[in-house]
C-alpha cells in the first residue's frame, strides 16, 4: 500500500509539472463549456486594469491582450472569438492582470468569492493551493503607475453573429486579415505564434500552387547559324579527330613551278648545234665558190 501511494505521488507531480507548461490552445476542445454569446457582447474597461469586462452577461466574460478570457466551473477558458470554441487554460499560465481582477467585476461569481473583498482580486492561493502560489509569487503585487494599455478590441466580430458566426479554420483568417495586435503576455504571444505555425504550410502551398499554375516556360534560345564548313559532331570519334579539318575544307597547298627536266635538254642541245654546223659549212662552201 505505501508503495502504490508513493507511485500516485510521483504520478500527480509529473502531471503538475507537465501542466505548467502548457499553453493556450484553442483547436483541442469540440464541447461546449455553457456558454453561448449570440451576437458581439458589450465590453466596458475594468477602471485601472488593461482588461475588458462584460457587464450585460452572466458569466464571467473578459477581454485582455487579444484574447476574450471566461472563468467557468473553477476552469480559465481563452479564445480569440466571443463564442468560442474555448480551450482550456492551465492555472500555471494563466495571465497575471486576468488573475488580478477584482471579484466585484465576476457576474457569476463562485459561492466561494462571497467571502472575499470585491474591489480586490480572488484569492487564488487559497483556492489553487500553496504549491500553485509558490509558482506564481508575485501575481498580486505590481506597480499601478506601469499598466499597459488595453489591447484594441476587434470589433470587426460584429458582422458575424448567430447563423453568420464563422467556422474554427476561417475565424482564424479572419481573425488574422481584420485585427492588428501585438500582445504583451507572454501566454498570448505563444497562442498567436502556434496560430501561425500551422497556418503556414497551408499558405505555402497555397502560393506554391498559384505559381505552378501561372508559371511560363522558359524561354529557348536559338541556336546561332553554323558556318558553310561547320559539321555535326560525330558520336563514338575523339574530340582530336572531330575538330580536325577535312581535306577539302584545309588551306590548299602551293603548287610547285615546272622546271623542264635537265635529261631532255641534251637532245635539243645537240640538235641546234650540228644545225649551227652545217650553216657554217654551206657558208664556206659559197665563199669558195665566190673566189673561183
Amino acid at each position: 500500500m505505501r508503495y502504490r501511494l508513493i507511485a500516485f505521488m510521483m504520478l500527480l507531480c509529473s502531471v503538475t509539472a507537465a501542466n505548467a507548461q502548457v499553453s493556450i490552445n484553442i483547436r483541442l476542445p469540440s464541447a461546449s463549456i455553457g456558454i453561448n454569446v449570440p451576437v458581439y457582447p458589450e465590453l466596458v474597461p475594468v477602471p485601472g486594469y488593461p482588461v475588458y469586462y462584460a457587464p450585460h452577461l452572466s458569466s464571467n466574460f473578459f477581454f485582455y491582450d487579444g484574447l476574450y478570457w471566461v472563468y467557468q466551473w473553477d476552469n480559465w477558458y481563452a479564445s480569440s472569438w466571443y463564442n468560442g470554441p474555448w480551450g482550456l487554460v492551465a492555472p500555471e499560465v494563466v495571465p497575471f492582470f486576468v488573475l488580478r481582477i477584482p471579484v466585484g467585476y465576476y457576474r457569476n461569481p463562485p459561492a466561494y468569492f462571497h467571502r472575499w473583498r470585491r474591489d480586490a482580486p480572488p484569492r487564488w492561493g487559497v483556492r489553487w493551493g500553496h504549491r500553485w502560489e509558490r509558482h506564481r509569487r508575485g501575481w498580486d503585487r505590481w506597480d499601478r503607475r506601469a499598466v499597459v494599455a488595453p489591447a484594441p478590441l476587434p470589433l470587426y466580430q460584429r458582422h458575424y453573429s448567430r447563423n453568420q458566426y464563422p467556422r474554427y479554420e476561417r475565424q482564424r483568417a479572419l481573425h488574422n486579415r481584420n485585427y492588428r495586435h501585438e500582445p504583451h503576455d507572454a501566454v498570448v504571444r505563444q497562442h498567436y505564434r502556434e496560430q501561425t505555425v500551422h497556418r503556414a504550410p497551408a499558405r505555402a502551398s497555397r502560393d506554391s500552387n498559384a505559381a505552378g499554375r501561372h508559371a511560363r516556360p522558359a524561354p529557348q534560345m536559338a541556336a546561332p547559324p553554323r558556318s558553310q564548313g561547320a559539321r555535326k559532331p560525330q558520336r563514338g570519334v575523339p574530340q582530336a579527330q572531330r575538330e580536325a579539318p577535312r581535306a577539302q575544307d584545309a588551306e590548299p597547298a602551293r603548287q610547285p613551278r615546272f622546271v623542264r627536266p635537265q635529261d631532255n635538254d641534251e637532245p635539243h642541245r645537240s640538235q641546234n648545234q650540228g644545225q649551227r654546223q652545217n650553216r657554217r659549212d654551206r657558208g664556206d662552201d659559197r665563199g669558195q665558190e665566190r673566189g673561183r
